[in-house]
This record gives structure tokens, C-alpha cells and sequence, in this order.
């Protein structure tokens, strides 16, 4: 009966808006950061569980994607490439282990069969969760399992990120509570950026560079920035919009499917899932002690998350926003760069396994 009452368009919209909103104030009465991502982001999920699933225009959803990608250009300055040439080394050493270890845990769900062939290493690759599902199924992976998975572990490392920013930072960097949504605009900046936002995100997509449509708009308006030639202007209520167009579009991107997947492999996918988590926080505490930085610039900038909800978590909580997007960026482009190999080599090498006879007396 419920579905048949949002069967159209707009009784299905209705719907969505307004059970974002009640669990967005009641994230936001718990002062976690991130509310209007992870609120829209669990109203999604629980309306795709009954087959109630407005469309979300894939142009709005690029362009979403354009105004986060301008949100972090607006972060970088020249100092960053400072700090990234300083780094090198260790930026390269940490995101290599983050990447090693994701890889692990792939291995072991594939080896236990959890889930088949190079599916479980796809969905455990720290990368942007669209673009590693949409790779994943031009590789012959199931992308069905692999959504399941990347989004678990968004909706996992968000729930996580956001605690652990309440924790570190304090109630005063998860609230919004002073937050002007409409402030008298600046129409000259105002127009470049959504400007940039848009017809990046769209040269992005026509690009078919895997995430292009948060990465180009990053890339081109980080240069701008940081050279002087441009400034970022987003108001709150444009970003709180977006927010909510990324989190409707992970959070609908669940199916019965994937949900009844998801029954029979949860225990062990997220048991995984908490396992990279932790494996990253050790990481981020050696990048902590080696790098001379906080502990939730660290965390965040290991974070196996999508590179959007963890840019929206560490804007939020006051840390530095440049360091944490460089390596997370840097990771991403790493990732998407070794994935199909990666996935082949361990899908093959765990057949392999299977096919090989047991040792004498095992």
C-alpha cells in the first residue's frame, strides 16, 4: 500500500524531502557533522528498500558533484604543492598501504567466497564509490555487489568519520548552528563558480575520466584559486543541496537485490568493512607522529571513503582541508590507475588457490 501511494513522481519526491529532513534534524540534534549528507543518504536507502525511487537528474547530480569538487579548489592554495613535494615519500608509503591492505581484505572475501571472483576486490578498492562500481562492471565484475559494498563501507566511513570528528573536534565543529544559508551574494564570483561547477562536471562526464565530474572542476578551479585568478563562492544553502543530491543518489542506488545480498553477506562484509577502518586509523596514526599534523587531519586524509563525503566530514570539522584532499585525491587517481590489474591479478591467483589439492594430511 505504501508503494502504491508513491507510485508518481512527485508523491515519491514528497517523500524523500521530507523523511530527509526529519532524520537530518535528528542528526543535527546529535551535532554530527555531515547531517545533510548522511540524512538524505539513509532516507534513500530506506525508500529504495521498498521500491519507492524518484529519479535523481543525472545533470544535477553532476552538477553536485562540479560544486563539491569547487568547494575543495577552494581549500588549495600554492602551499599545497608544497606540502605534497615535501611529503613524497611519505604521502606514497601511506596511501600504498592503505591500498595494500584494502586489496587484503578483498583477497580474504574472495578466498572465503563471500562474495565471487574479483568482485570483492573491486568493492574493497579506497576509491570513489561510483567510479569503482562503474569500472568494476566494464571488468566483468557483478556491479551489483560491488554498489553494495563501496556504498556499505561510504555509509560505514561517514558514521565513523563523523563520530570520531564529534569526538576530536568538539560540539562547536559539528553544528551549523550559525551557519547564514543565505548570504548577500557576490554575483561576479558566484557566477564563475557555478559556472566552473556546471560545465565541469559535464566536460568531466563527456571525458569518461572515472569521478571527472568532481575531479575536473577540482583540478581547474584549484589552479585558479590558487593563482589568483578566481574565487570560490558557494553559499551554504548551494552546498546543503548538493549534500543532498550526493546522499539521495548512493543512498537510491540500493535494490532489493542488493539488499537481499546484503542479508546474506553482511556479517562478514562488514566485519571487513571494520576492519580496513580500524587498519586506516593505525595509519593515520603513524601519518600523525610522521607527518607533525592532528590526529583527525591524519584520520580523515586515510579515510577509505568516498573522496566527496570525506571532503564534506573534514570541511565541516575545522581541519586542514588541503592536506586531507591531496592524498585522498592522489589516492583515488592511484587506485583507479592499478584496480583492473590489481583485480585480475588477485581474481586469478584465488582460483588458483581453490583448484590447487589440498596439502598431504590437511
Amino acid at each position: 500500500m505504501f508503494r502504491s501511494l508513491l507510485t508518481s513522481q512527485p508523491a515519491s519526491w514528497a517523500a524523500l524531502i521530507l523523511l530527509s529532513a526529519v532524520i537530518v534534524v535528528g542528526l543535527e540534534l546529535l551535532a554530527l557533522p555531515a547531517a545533510l549528507l548522511l540524512g538524505p543518504m539513509a532516507a534513500g536507502i530506506l525508500l529504495a528498500g521498498r521500491d519507492v525511487k524518484p529519479e535523481v537528474p543525472r545533470f544535477a547530480f553532476l552538477c553536485a558533484q562540479g560544486v563539491i569538487g569547487c568547494m575543495i579548489a577552494g581549500s588549495f592554495t600554492p602551499s599545497i604543492l608544497g606540502v605534497l613535494g615535501a611529503n613524497w615519500p611519505l604521502f606514497l608509503a601511506i596511501i600504498l598501504s592503505v591500498i595494500v591492505s584494502s586489496a587484503a581484505l578483498g583477497w580474504l572475501l574472495a578466498y572465503w567466497r563471500v562474495l565471487p571472483g574479483s568482485t570483492a576486490v573491486w568493492g574493497s578498492s579506497p576509491g570513489a564509490a561510483t567510479a569503482m562500481t562503474l569500472m568494476a562492471g566494464a571488468h566483468g565484475a557483478d556491479m551489483r555487489l560491488v554498489a553494495f559494498m563501496q556504498y556499505l563501507r561510504v555509509l560505514f566511513v561517514a558514521a565513523a568519520t563523523s563520530v570520531v570528528a564529534r569526538l576530536v573536534a568538539g560540539p562547536s565543529a559539528a553544528t551549523g548552528l550559525d551557519i547564514v544559508w543565505f548570504p548577500p551574494p557576490d554575483w561576479g564570483p558566484l557566477a564563475a563558480t557555478l559556472a566552473l561547477a556546471g560545465f565541469g562536471a559535464y566536460a568531466g562526464r563527456l571525458s569518461r575520466i572515472p569521478a571527472g565530474s568532481l575531479l575536473l572542476p577540482l583540478a581547474v578551479g584549484a589552479v585558479l584559486h590558487g593563482m589568483g585568478l578566481m574565487r570560490i563562492e558557494l553559499p551554504p544553502w548551494i552546498l546543503a543541496v548538493s549534500y543532498a543530491l550526493v546522499g539521495w543518489n548512493v543512498g537510491l542506488g540500493f535494490t532489493r537485490a542488493i539488499l537481499a545480498h546484503a542479508a546474506r553477506a553482511f556479517p562478514r562484509v562488514a566485519g571487513a568493512i571494520l576492519v580496513q577502518i580500524t587498519i586506516c586509523g593505525g595509519i593515520a596514526l603513524a601519518l600523525a607522529h610522521l607527518a607533525g599534523i592532528d590526529r583527525l587531519t591524519a584520520y580523515l586524509a586515510t579515510s577509505p571513503g568516498g573522496v566527496d563525503s570525506v571532503a564534506i566530514i573534514a570541511a565541516a570539522s575545522g581541519v586542514d582541508l588541503s592536506f586531507v584532499m591531496a592524498l585522498q585525491t592522489v589516492r583515488v587517481v592511484l587506485v583507479m590507475a592499478i584496480a583492473p590489474r590489481l583485480a585480475l591479478l588477485i581474481a586469478r591467483r584465488t582460483d588458483r588457490l581453490r583448484l590447487d589439492p589440498p596439502p598431504a594430511g590437511g
